[in-house]
């Protein structure tokens, strides 16, 4: 740059006016943004790519991994020890019962918090007491033993004829303990070194028992084939389906409340989960499909639904893989055994492989599906069951043209099959006697039972009139649907299902078509049993199982037609809100040369006739006086609560049930009623034996009076 002279003004230097200081300031911002940020962008991007490469890198992946397994196995050990030195245990489970409302619950675990507390104490005394007993013990210890060996000694020597010998016993003692100390010290020194390293092997593989470890640093095959549903397990399934609510709850940091943990509940898994606010349990069941994809099983394995007194509450149960696929057990009676209408028959087992009992006395049945699912293998086990009980009754409508009744005809009172108007009607007149002969039994179960409330198997046995029966009405949406009797057999249903329970009626209803227009309402509302085997949709869905099972996630829609035959949703056969049960299958199928129903069937009728063991018959003939006295043997007194053990033992069936209250009804007639000695209630066996002699005298004086 070239410098300019000064201008002179009037012999006077013109002062210069700088203009790089005054001069107004370039803005230099925005040079350096279009310059800088770019690369500022750029080095970002690339710190972003090296620890997306490190995190995926296999090395550093398993680094963490296995540094996470350790460290976490470590923790929960540390947990675990803690809890089992302290309440802090029944410290959680009371809070978790505290915040799902079941103050029952708090009760028991304040209970064992105390009983534990208690426990401690006492032991902790009895290690004081045994810390200040142990010289004294020791001493007394040592002084025994070397007393024991000397005379040991003394014996050896005398043996021997050898005073050396005296000391052997000794001698060989201190050789074993120096042995035992060499031993010692020579593993002593490597054991020492190795425990860190085995502590460290233990806790890693706690750690990764319970995948204590980053989700990202997991293999893939942990994250994705979790077959196991722990609560890690099922806190991931549920952030996969889609849902925003939860999507946004975990997102601001959702800790759940775990009110049930998971546990293992037969062939399957059950846990509790409090939902976060905003998520409803029928959102989970409406994305059940999804949620037993990310838990590995197939949807009829998956049952999410809400427990009838927890609202907000997720209860799942997830079976084993496959544990709904596998073979069942043979039906129990097929062989050998009789069956008691009063105490139900074997159909099916539960999805946890618990056997299902189905009751007849006081139930009645709804049974549907899509046709060839297994609704009639189920009602011929819930009849062949009946009919092994002596003194029922048993009668089928069905309203089809097929041959599945047709072995049972022998033992059946009435059998009537096809779909004409004819059929039809005879299963509305059916209807209408069964409507007279309710009225009927509650005039008789009134003057018989005085004040019993319902039926019962002495007042069966004692009145041929109040034998139970059993009606079957296959295919009955023919009946309800029907345009001229169909209303008539609706209004009738109903009314029989209302009366009938408590005078030994049982109802079995069957369709393929369980719609509102088939089925009325009011008859589903007042069945206590209902089957739903695989189904079509909601709507008959919850035409069987009640309105609303659907969305509760009780839903028999996810059974594959042709795959899970057998296999059915129920309601009413346990206390829970719903079971899936496979029902057992009694196999018939003339082309082969298999009928596993008619031996069935002719031992029933061996049974009816009298040629068979009939169990009502040892119920009637049952001498609880002579029962009593045969348990009682030889001893003079036996206590009430012994004696009742014994009957229960000899006759089961008559028995089990039996309170001190039954034991003295029978034998205050005879005076030989328990008394108190020595402060507890006995049994006199002379007082038996008196009242049973005084009761054949009565008898023969009887018969000879009837002689006269």
């Amino acid at each position: 740059m070239t410098e300019t002279a000064p201008e002179k003004v009037n012999g006077h230097v013109k002062p210069q006016v700088s203009l790089l200081k005054f001069a107004p300031a370039q803005p230099s911002a925005p040079v350096v943004e279009k310059t800088e940020e770019p690369r500022r962008r750029v080095r970002i991007d690339h710190l972003r790519r090296v620890v997306v490469e490190v995190r995926t890198h296999d090395g550093y992946r398993a680094l963490i991994r296995h540094g996470a397994y350790t460290w976490g196995g470590a923790r929960i050990l540390a947990r675990r020890a803690w809890e089992s030195r302290t309440t802090a245990r029944h410290e959680r489970m009371m809070r978790i019962a505290e915040a799902s409302g079941n103050e029952e619950l708090v009760r028991q675990w304040e209970q064992r918090a105390y009983a534990y507390r208690f426990a401690r104490h006492r032991r902790r005394v009895e290690l004081l007491q045994m810390v200040m007993n142990a010289p004294k013990t020791i001493a007394t210890g040592v002084g025994a033993g070397a007393g024991v060996l000397l005379l040991l000694g003394v014996m050896l020597a005398w043996a021997n004829h050898d005073v050396a010998d005296v000391l052997t016993p000794i001698t060989a003692v201190v050789e074993f303990v120096a042995w035992v100390a060499f031993i010692a010290g020579v593993i002593w020194e490597p054991l020492l070194y190795a425990l860190p390293f085995l502590a460290l092997a233990g806790a890693w593989k706690v750690g990764r028992g319970q995948q204590a470890a980053p989700t990202w640093a997991l293999p893939a095959d942990a994250e994705e084939r979790d077959v196991v549903p722990d609560e890690n397990a099922i806190l991931r399934a549920l952030g996969k389906l889609s849902i925003p609510q939860l999507n946004a709850a975990i997102k601001e940091g959702w800790q759940p409340r775990w009110v049930s943990p998971t546990t293992r509940s037969g062939n399957g898994y059950h846990t509790q989960l409090q939902l976060p606010m905003g998520v409803t349990v029928e959102m989970i069941a409406g994305k059940k499909n999804v949620l037993a994809h990310n838990l590995m099983r197939k949807p009829i394995e998956v049952w999410p639904v809400e427990p009838p007194k927890q609202p907000g509450v997720l209860d799942l149960w997830v079976a084993d893989q496959g544990s709904l696929s596998g073979p069942i057990p043979p039906w129990p009676l097929l062989l050998e055994g009789t069956a008691d209408y009063f105490k139900g028959v074997p159909v099916a087992v539960s999805q946890r492989g618990e056997p299902i009992v189905g009751k007849l006395m006081a139930s009645n049945y709804m049974v549907g599906g899509i046709m060839g699912q297994g609704k009639s293998s189920l009602v011929i086990a819930l009849l062949l069951g009946a009919i092994l009980a002596p003194i029922v009754i048993a009668e089928v409508y069905c309203m089809a043209y097929n041959v599945d009744f047709d072995p049972l005809k022998p033992r059946l009172r009435r059998l009537v099959k096809g779909d004409d108007d004819e059929q039809v009607k005879d299963a509305l007149d059916a209807l209408r006697r069964l409507r007279d002969e309710v009225t009927e039994r509650g005039k008789l179960l009134e003057s018989l039972g005085g004040e019993a409330t319902k039926l019962t198997r002495e007042l069966a046995l004692k009145d041929p009139r109040m034998q139970p029966m059993v009606v079957v009405f296959d295919e009955v949406h023919e009946l309800f649907g029907h345009k001229e009797y169909g209303k008539e057999a609706g209004e009738l249903a109903v009314k029989v299902l209302k009366k009938a329970r408590k005078v030994g009626i049982t109802l079995i209803f069957t369709t393929v078509s369980p719609t509102a227009d088939s089925i009325p309402r009011d008859v589903t509302r007042n069945t206590s049993n209902r089957v739903a085997f695989a189904v079509g949709d909601h709507v008959a869905n919850d035409g069987l199982l009640g309105t609303g099972k659907h969305k509760a996630g009780i839903t028999a829609t996810t059974l594959i037609p042709g795959v899970d035959v057998g296999t059915a949703v129920t309601f009413g056969f346990t206390s829970k809100p719903f079971e899936v049960i496979r029902s057992h299958y009694i196999a018939r199928d003339p082309e082969k040369g298999i009928d596993e129903v008619t031996p069935v069937v002719e031992r029933a009728m061996g049974l009816y006739d009298g040629t068979g063991p009939v169990e009502e018959a040892e119920h009637q003939a049952a001498d609880a006086l002579a029962d009593v006295a045969a348990v009682l043997g030889d001893e003079q007194r036996v206590l009430v609560q012994e004696v009742l053990h014994r009957l229960a033992e000899h006759n089961p069936g008559e028995y089990r049930d039996w309170s001190p209250t039954d034991l003295k009804r029978v034998l205050e007639p005879y005076g030989a009623e328990q008394y108190k000695s020595a402060g507890r209630m006995v049994v006199s066996r002379d007082r038996v034996q008196e009242a049973i002699l005084a009761r054949l005298g009565d008898d023969l004086d009887d018969e000879g009076a009837d002689d006269i």
